[in-house]
């Protein structure tokens, strides 16, 4: 269940895009100042699905870009007809506290106060009017810290709540059974000693408190993890690196605490958006050795089964993707393989 899909390097046959490249959208790491689409994206950028294509494959928008180019930022959440991205690279540096948020109705955005800890790879989601964003790495994917935050959206406020039992960093989070529930995520200070973690914890807000719950079968990160209707589902990550990449898919079970297998994602890769949109999990970009992923792969609950749709027009990585009505918004990312190129590219897909 490890590994690369096997896709091809192809255009996007059935994609639907209102412009084409982003030139002056991207940033190295390395050396301050705008570029241009590196050269290498040509050869790493993979758009063709494995899955059987959907009858109305759908279509992608430009919409306005991000203040900076950015990735590796927390998955982003939606809350009222905005979409919030915290934390990440941007402007040579890994460790950012920024807080942009995404008003779809103004298709603008706007800066909120930024996270009291800069980091990458934060867990975050919202529950009760509050965003709350759970550990980071503060070294390039690597040294997690433990500490933990709550942003009260109404009061434009950051206060810290109970940290986590130990340091962790791309940990997933969603709002689940009146708390929040954290899974898998990854442990280690160096890239060698990194590993990934099979971590499910729970999180009670009003006692300020996380408890364990039944672990992950597989130990993973960078997943795609969201909750539909009373089951979590964890689909894809990384083992340890992304040149292990899984395809395996999880759903939880609160009530019998338990986790159960479902049909594999069918590209795997790791660092991609997973967004529920019209009853389906929506999983585009992520990467995996020398590739970065446009795929747009659909997963109906109902029948078990997955559709390829119009793959992202720029295949990216380290990404915040929510949806905002009938849109799934993509903003930022890496466009090649590991952290060293940032984007301010910001695609929304829709299939009206």
């Amino acid at each position: 269940m490890l590994g690369g899909a096997g896709a091809l390097l192809v255009a996007p046959v059935f994609a639907q895009t209102d412009h084409g490249m982003h030139g002056g959208q991207y940033e190295s790491l390395r050396k301050p100042g705008r570029i241009g689409l590196p050269e290498i994206a040509a050869t790493q950028h993979v758009f063709d699905s494995p899955a059987p294509k959907a009858a109305n494959p759908g279509r992608w928008i430009t919409r306005a870009a991000l203040p900076l180019p950015r990735s590796e930022m927390a998955w982003a959440v939606a809350h009222a007809g905005r979409m919030h991205v915290i934390g990440g690279y941007a402007e040579q540096r890994v460790d950012r506290p920024y807080h942009h948020v995404y008003d779809q109705a103004n298709d603008r955005w706007i800066d909120a106060p930024p996270l009291p800890r800069g980091a990458n790879h934060v867990g975050v989601a919202v529950l009760d009017a509050k965003l709350y964003a759970i550990g980071g790495h503060t070294d390039q994917n690597r040294k997690p810290h433990d500490e933990c935050f709550a942003y009260d959206i109404a009061a434009a406020r950051w206060n810290k709540i109970a940290s986590l039992p130990k340091p962790c960093g791309a940990i997933a989070c969603v709002a689940f059974d009146g708390g929040l529930h954290a899974v898998g995520g990854a442990v280690g200070d160096t890239s060698p000693a990194k590993k990934s973690i099979d971590w499910h914890l729970a999180y009670d807000p009003r006692a300020d408190r996380w408890e364990p719950r039944a672990p992950l079968p597989t130990a993973r990160d960078h997943t795609g993890t969201l909750v539909v209707g009373n089951r979590i589902h964890v689909i894809g990550g990384r083992v340890d690196s992304f040149h292990t990449n899984s395809n395996l898919h999880h759903v939880y079970d609160a009530q019998k605490d338990r986790w159960e297998p479902r049909r594999p994602l069918p590209t795997a890769r790791s660092g991609h958006g997973a967004v529920l949109y019209r009853g389906k999990i929506f999983v585009m970009g992520g990467e995996g050795t020398d590739r970065v992923y446009g795929q747009n792969e659909a997963y109906d609950p109902a029948s078990d089964k997955w559709e390829a749709y119009a793959p992202m027009p720029t295949p990216r990585h380290g990404l915040g993707a929510a949806a905002i009505g009938d849109y799934i918004h993509v903003g930022g990312g890496g466009p090649v393989m590991g952290g060293g190129v940032q984007s301010a590219v910001h695609e929304a897909f829709t299939l009206g």
